[in-house]
């Protein structure tokens, strides 16, 4: 495949490195995984795509789940002066706080909510949409606190349904990919 056309994005994923966990096979990526490096251009590519797909307008603050969300989210941050809200893994007690359980296709964790009140209107960022398990419990606790979501985005979609499919809630996604015979698919939707 010609990758000379493609954007930054798409050729990441194509050229991502495939290791088999037990059963399943997944790509190591630098928006997912930290590994390899990320480079400025892909992350400064994404932003643009995330602030041009978004819904932005009356938007008070973004949250993202810890850990590979922070990059993301901090990057859309800086460029458009909405702030972030980090959702740890790490309980502080702080007025407030609100409790979540995420519910992955690989593990179960509390997570755990700070800054966000009554009536905030929220952009929700992720790195990578897979089971939905995550983002489902995040939008629940965020609708629990009475926070208004008023869009969701993550970059990468792992083709196949997700717990999101009969919420109503619509995710927007910049890429749906899945793996086929040890190579990153890129998948039309």
């Amino acid at each position: 495949m010609d990758t000379g056309d493609m954007d930054q994005l798409e050729r990441s994923l194509l050229e991502a490195p495939i290791i088999q966990k037990g059963d399943y096979q997944y790509f190591v990526h630098p928006i997912s995984d930290g590994v390899p490096m990320l480079k400025p251009q892909l992350l400064r590519e994404i932003v643009i795509k995330i602030i041009r797909k978004a819904e932005l307008e009356d938007v008070d603050k973004i949250v993202t789940p810890a850990a590979m969300g922070i990059h993301i989210s901090t990057a859309v941050s800086l460029m458009t002066d909405i702030p972030l809200v980090v959702i740890r893994k790490r309980q502080y007690g702080l007025d407030g706080e609100v409790a979540l359980t995420q519910e992955t296709g690989y593990s179960e964790e509390e997570m755990y909510i700070n800054d966000v009140s009554e009536g905030d209107r929220v952009l929700v960022l992720d790195d990578v949409l897979s089971t939905g398990g995550t983002l489902r419990a995040i939008i629940e606790a965020l609708e629990y606190i009475g926070a208004d979501v008023v869009d969701t985005v993550a970059v990468i979609k792992k083709a196949g349904p997700t717990e999101l499919d009969e919420t109503g809630h619509d995710v927007k996604t910049l890429i749906t990919v899945e793996v086929e015979d040890g190579e990153v698919v890129i998948v039309e939707e």
